[in-house]
């Protein structure tokens, strides 16, 4: 791999064009919105190896690898990976970054090489969080996601494997299961927004970043470990899930989660407090990095 392409260059593919440059790969980017490219220049601090294009199928042919990051729209999609597949060499890998849409789904755009079809789906910002789920569709040949899943590799990322397609993938799906009892939270009145995010920023949340859910509840049952925690706190995990609430966002319950974000960040600017996180995942990463024992 030498050349990436980076078809939409909006927050996420700005951000997967920092990443492939910093690992010294030549990108050709492209994208249709009035002065993209000189929003990427400006975001970006070099861009020596950065090519500019206009038409998605020049970028696509001269591509080993193509990440795609276009609007969530299945008749957007298929339009594009037409565009995609009838230019690329057959050989070369079309990921999509879609956050939610199945790759089946998104192959239906590919009447010539379905089979090279994948989702390559990051977390934001894509040059920092080292997480990218590749989701193969259901014609997805599998040394396709073996490319997929050594190329991220190559470029810093700690891919997982979907063993098969699901709306919203994992990550995004096990977030959507904490958004809604957040949400159902806020709802009733027993906590506030501010309160929601403090208690997840500066409790679990901090677990988390350091090792999964799994493993963490392994480690809160000592001796005994994760069959320990199952055998004694099992029965009440399972009386909290169906006490769980079930939330419809609601316009007023939109508006409730709107102002409380609001309240919670009164007089913070949104560029400022974006540095300040990513300052952080830098400081995070690199202590992560010096602790050989952590999975």
């Amino acid at each position: 791999m030498s050349t990436v392409a980076v078809v939409g260059t909006g927050v996420i593919g700005e951000s997967w064009a920092r990443l492939f440059l910093a690992h010294g790969l030549d990108v050709v980017a492209t994208d249709p919105a009035p002065g993209a490219e000189e929003r990427l220049r400006d975001a970006l601090e070099d861009t020596t190896r950065l090519r500019f294009v206009a038409d998605p199928a020049e970028a696509a042919a001269a591509a080993d690898f193509i990440q795609e990051n276009g609007p969530e729209r299945e008749d957007v999609k298929h339009a594009l990976f037409a565009v995609l597949d009838e230019a690329a060499r057959p050989d070369v890998v079309l990921a999509s970054s879609s956050s939610g849409l199945l790759p089946s789904v998104i192959a239906r755009g590919c009447p010539h090489h379905p089979e090279r079809v994948v989702v390559g789906h990051p977390f934001n910002p894509p040059h920092l969080i080292p997480l990218v789920e590749v989701v193969p569709g259901r014609d997805t040949a599998p040394e396709v996601v073996d490319r997929a899943v050594a190329f991220y590799t190559s470029v810093g990322k700690r891919p997982i494997r979907l063993a098969r397609e699901v709306p919203g993938h994992v990550a995004n799906r096990l977030q959507a299961a904490l958004w809604q009892e957040a949400y159902s939270l806020v709802e009733r009145g027993i906590a506030t927004v501010a309160d929601i995010d403090t208690a997840i920023a500066n409790g679990p949340g901090l677990r988390w970043a350091v090792l999964g859910p799994f493993v963490n509840q392994h480690l809160s049952g000592g001796a005994g470990g994760l069959a320990h925690v199952l055998a004694h706190l099992g029965p009440p995990t399972e009386a909290w899930w169906r006490d769980l609430g079930r939330v419809h966002l609601t316009p007023e319950l939109a508006e409730a989660l709107v102002a409380g974000v609001d309240a919670e960040l009164a007089g913070t600017d949104d560029r400022s407090l974006v540095a300040a996180r990513d300052a952080v995942l830098h400081h995070l990463l690199a202590a992560k990095a010096a602790q050989p024992d952590l999975p």
